[in-house]
């Protein structure tokens, strides 16, 4: 046991909460727009690789580059399972992470183990540490994680290594890579405008910071404004940029793709278009695609199909709840968190949701083939049918986003689809933003909820505004009118909780006392609250 400097025993720490504290120092509260910043500095890096003797190894790399506004996580990952899925030992680097940041480095489609990520991640802290200066300080925290990505992918000599940009692409971490085998632009929108700029043009240009002379690159249909700066950068550096088509259903011979939602299908053409030009250019012609063929090669079926990535679509049904009503408490986790973004998560929590419905009917199995299993199952039938469904909003965004813009974008694309909030939840998020690891979260008494009562304010406004029409969020139901005392500020349709599993704690307390009522709650607007609910719901 440790001492906390009172006297009072501290239990002590594992080897993997000692790497988190450690990583946790990089953190710094200054915006990564902050020009003081001076570990953010990108010249900085290449030092970091001369330290930390990367240069070489990055060098010899097969890359695959994407950056973009929306999608390019979704792009990465079906890109690292279709190479996977041709025999290929790859390397995916993503963020941010939900639950674990070992989720951030994937070896051939799994996590890093611990005793691995102790390993590499010592190695390179250590180095940093011992030559770090007043020139040369310990790089922040993105950058450290993208340095260690590439110490990883190197020792482990993965075939490939796809890399997922942080944020913007010119100066961020992973553009270190001079010669990149193949790159992608995924979907552009408008996000991170303090640091990338307020038009969809600057954005472009950030974005188009990852093209190298003569390396192949692809995009999606884009916005006439970004798509002309994204062809004027590609041309300055020699490049015919291509349009990747989004996929056709048809190719995927009946299967479905790993990852929920009609705008994937862009996602999933653009990592066609890569791993193509990715297997061609490294010599591997017998997997061959053009974007000309009518028939797609199964190794790209079965990755495609097979794709796999937390918070993004997901559904995950409350293990709380007792087993014989199951999917009375149903979250739908989407980490969307730009006007577009939302549009396509209300889509996509639109059709789901009434899937989902009439899946809970059908789902439903007796643990034996006995007389008095099948009257369970015809009086669970009878019951699931009589049942209503509720949809719930629980919802948190950075303070750097306009909810003027999400909200709205949210609201009418569910009203479009006949999808009609009872109550939005407004919630600070669990994590913090100085800490790693599963402690990393404040007492009630020190979070200030002010943003909170600005997103209900946002909220309740709009469906004032919508009122005089046929809104049927206004009528917030006799079930969901009780244990008031549990939030932080109550309106109408509306309610600010101070902490994450207090709201939780109030949905499955509504469950209890609503038999007759079908819980489905979309959690969006953060990734960080989509974690955060992973985090508390699968426990």
């Amino acid at each position: 046991m440790a001492d906390d400097g009172n006297g009072s025993p501290q239990p002590s720490k594992t080897p993997y909460e000692e790497a988190l504290d450690a990583l946790s120092s990089l953190i710094t509260k200054r915006t990564r727009a902050d020009k003081s910043n001076t570990g953010d500095r990108f010249d900085l890096l290449f030092d970091y690789l001369k330290i930390l003797e990367l240069e070489e190894p990055i060098s010899k790399m097969k890359v695959i580059h994407v950056a973009g506004t929306k999608g390019k996580g979704s792009t990465c990952t079906f890109t690292e399972s279709i190479l996977r899925n041709c025999g290929f030992h790859t390397g995916l680097f993503t963020s941010p992470h939900l639950i674990d940041v070992r989720e951030r480095f994937r070896l051939d489609g799994v996590d890093i183990c611990e005793e691995k990520f102790l390993a590499y991640f010592w190695w390179c802290f250590d180095k940093l540490k011992d030559k770090a200066t007043e020139d040369i300080p310990m790089p922040t925290y993105f950058r450290f994680l993208a340095l260690l990505a590439f110490k990883i992918f190197a020792a482990e000599q993965v075939d490939v290594a796809v890399l997922e940009v942080g944020l913007g692409g010119k100066f961020d971490a992973t553009n270190v890579v001079q010669e990149p085998v193949v790159c992608g632009i995924a979907s552009l929108g408008y996000d991170h405008m303090e640091i990338l700029g307020n038009t969809l043009g600057e954005i472009a240009g950030e974005k188009a910071g990852i093209f190298k002379h003569r390396v192949p690159a692809f995009t999606v249909p884009q916005p006439d404004e970004a798509m002309q700066v994204l062809e004027q950068k590609a041309s300055q550096l020699d490049i015919n940029l291509k349009v990747a088509p989004p996929l056709d259903a048809n190719l995927l011979n009946g299967l479905k793709l790993g990852l929920e939602g009609e705008h994937q299908y862009v996602n999933a053409g653009l990592a066609v278009a890569l791993c193509s030009t990715w297997l061609q250019r490294t010599g591997h012609v017998g997997f061959m695609h053009t974007e000309h063929m009518n028939s797609l090669p199964e190794q790209f079926i079965r990755g495609l199909a097979t794709a796999n990535l937390q918070g993004r679509a997901q559904i995950v049904p409350d293990r709380y709840i007792d087993n014989d009503r199951p999917g009375d408490l149903v979250f739908y986790l989407d980490g969307a968190h730009s006007p577009e973004s939302m549009e396509m998560c209300a889509k996509w929590f639109s059709v789901a949701m009434k899937e989902d419905s009439k899946q809970q009917i059908l789902s439903y199995q007796p643990q034996d083939n006995s007389q008095s299993s099948h009257e369970l199952v015809k009086r669970h039938l009878d019951a699931s049918a009589r049942k209503r469904s509720t949809q719930i909003l629980l919802f948190n965004c950075m303070s750097v986003r306009d909810p003027h813009l999400l909200l709205p974008r949210l609201m009418e694309a569910c009203a479009n689809h006949g999808v009609h909030f009872k109550k939005a939840l407004f919630v600070p998020n669990v994590s913090v933003y100085n800490k790693v690891g599963p402690q990393s979260s404040l007492t009630d008494s020190q979070v200030d909820l002010s943003w909170q009562f600005t997103l209900q304010r946002v909220w309740e406004n709009l469906l004032q505004a919508n009122r005089e029409g046929d809104d049927k969020s206004t009528d917030v139901g006799e079930d969901l009118k009780d244990d008031t005392e549990m939030c932080a500020k109550n309106g109408e349709n509306s309610a600010v909780f101070s902490s994450l599993p207090i709201a939780i704690q109030w949905l499955r307390d509504s469950v209890q006392r609503n038999q007759s009522v079908r819980f489905q709650v979309l959690v969006t607007g953060s990734l960080h609250l989509v974690g955060d609910v992973l985090r508390l719901v699968k426990k």
